[in-house]
């Protein structure tokens, strides 16, 4: 099956295919068999009508029609193969000949992986945040304990900015009480901001026994967006204790043997959040710099789709909250030509990035090994909330298995170059970052990852997953 590769541009290419009519045989029984299915001729059961009858009851070019378009996609199929061709898209696919008893000739133009030259891995240089643990984000987290411990102390005096009250509300609009609009003994630390608006300014400075009112625009419900007084009543005033930090606290609440070692175990959690936050700090800035280093074209239809799909996606996602992308354009500042442009930017970076490592999952001949698609799967349903089972059964009925694998071998790739790079903080130290994989939950779990969009994605340890390129 001859073919030849006419080269259009560094990522497009046309193949030409020549195929001896004899090699449709298995097509064109096939098509007359379907055909021979629908056609009813008297003295002839469905399917064993000669072909003969049905040429001339049909016609022979229906036959080889449809005959050409089944076999069209295994001849492409084998013709990449003889190749080399490495397609990323679907081809657009045009009969040029068609002789009956002698030839076939298609051609198919396609785009294709660009040539992709990797810099040395070793050549890369990346500077990242040092890990430094402050008195003040130790002493953060020491208070944060200690307000899940403290008590509630009344006091006579008038509400300050932390202090809690218990309140009454009754929120009208045109004098009807709004349903739900009541509330008795309500809880509220004044200058938290998360209630109603106005709130704030309505209780502060008020005392027990104190009442006013306040006007409020309704955010939900069935008055939304009109304007509910509210009458409030502060019942009473009270400010939160903490405790100290004794050995006795720290023994007893924390379960540490003094309160020494509850702030080293302290400093411990911080640092080693820390060292998390540098890995993926390191792994972003690895791939930055091994992206930059590299310079290609980067074919259009593949762009375009990542293209298509950002926008479909967060159209999606506003739709459900109920949002045009008009409005919320306008509420981040943006006007749509710089949307477009950042959807753009984002989408080439994604497509680079997805070329580049399996140009390098290429060069270092990686491959993926079941027990690692196996772990990558359950990683993957821990984060769904889903058995292993259900998610495996999913990605197979889905299709999705070549995505998984290419996902698992960039991830390798990326990782790969990453043990070449040199990786040094901010002080000018060195950074280990096989020693890091030891504070990762799971042995690694927390890691930077590419899915099969070649996006990358870091998976924190409470199963939050965060999307680098969207920042």
């Amino acid at each position: 099956m001859p073919s030849a590769v006419e080269t259009l541009s560094p990522t497009r290419v046309r193949l030409t295919v020549e195929v001896p009519f004899a090699d449709l045989k298995p097509e064109i029984d096939s098509a007359y068999k379907a055909i021979g299915q629908q056609v009813r001729i008297q003295g002839f059961r469905p399917g064993k009508v000669p072909a003969r009858l049905l040429d001339q009851r049909v016609g022979r070019p229906v036959v080889l029609e449809q005959a050409v378009q089944e076999a069209v996609p295994r001849l492409y199929t084998a013709a990449v193969q003889e190749t080399g061709l490495s397609p990323v898209a679907q081809p657009q696919v045009e009969v040029t000949r068609l002789e009956d008893g002698e030839l076939l000739e298609f051609t198919a133009e396609v785009d294709v992986r660009p040539d992709v030259v990797l810099p040395s891995y070793d050549a890369l240089a990346v500077v990242v945040d040092a890990v430094e643990v402050s008195d003040e984000a130790v002493q953060e987290q020491v208070d944060a304990l200690r307000e899940r411990f403290g008590t509630l102390v009344p006091v006579d005096r008038p509400s300050e900015d932390g202090d809690f009250v218990s309140l009454d509300l009754a929120a009208t609009v045109d004098g009807q009480e709004v349903e739900g609009g009541t509330a008795a003994g309500l809880s509220y630390q004044v200058g938290d901001g998360t209630m109603l608006d106005g709130l704030d300014e309505a209780v502060r400075g008020r005392s027990a026994g104190d009442a006013t009112t306040f006007q409020t625009e309704l955010v939900a419900g069935e008055h939304q967006g009109k304007t509910a007084d509210v009458a409030v009543t502060v019942q009473s005033v009270s400010v939160r204790e903490l405790p100290e930090v004794t050995d006795a606290w720290a023994s007893d609440v924390a379960g540490f043997d003094d309160a020494a070692a509850f702030r080293a175990d302290v400093v411990e959690r911080l640092s080693r959040a820390k060292r998390v936050e540098q890995g993926v700090e390191a792994r972003d800035k690895v791939l930055e710099a091994l992206l930059a280093a590299v310079d290609m074209p980067l074919p259009e239809s593949v762009v375009e789709s990542e293209v298509a799909w950002r926008r479909q996606s967060v159209e999606q996602q506003l739709a459900q909250a109920g949002l045009a992308l008009e409005g919320y354009l306008e509420s981040e500042g943006k006007t749509a030509e710089e949307w477009d442009a950042e959807v753009r930017s984002g989408a080439e970076e994604s497509v680079k990035s997805q070329l580049v490592l399996d140009a390098v999952a290429d060069a270092e001949e990686l491959g993926v090994s079941d027990a690692e698609l196996s772990d990558h799967v359950v990683r993957r349903a821990q984060r769904a909330g889903i058995s292993p089972d259900q998610l495996a059964q999913q990605i197979v009925q889905g299709g999705q298995l070549p995505s998984l694998v290419a996902e698992v071998r960039r991830g390798k790739a990326l990782a790969t170059v990453m043990g070449a790079a040199k990786v040094t903080d901010s002080n000018g130290d060195d950074v280990d970052l096989e020693a890091l994989r030891a504070d990762l939950p799971g042995g690694g779990d927390d890691d930077v990852e590419v899915d099969e969009d070649g996006r990358r994605f870091h998976v924190h340890g409470d199963g939050a997953v965060h999307y680098l390129d969207e920042e």
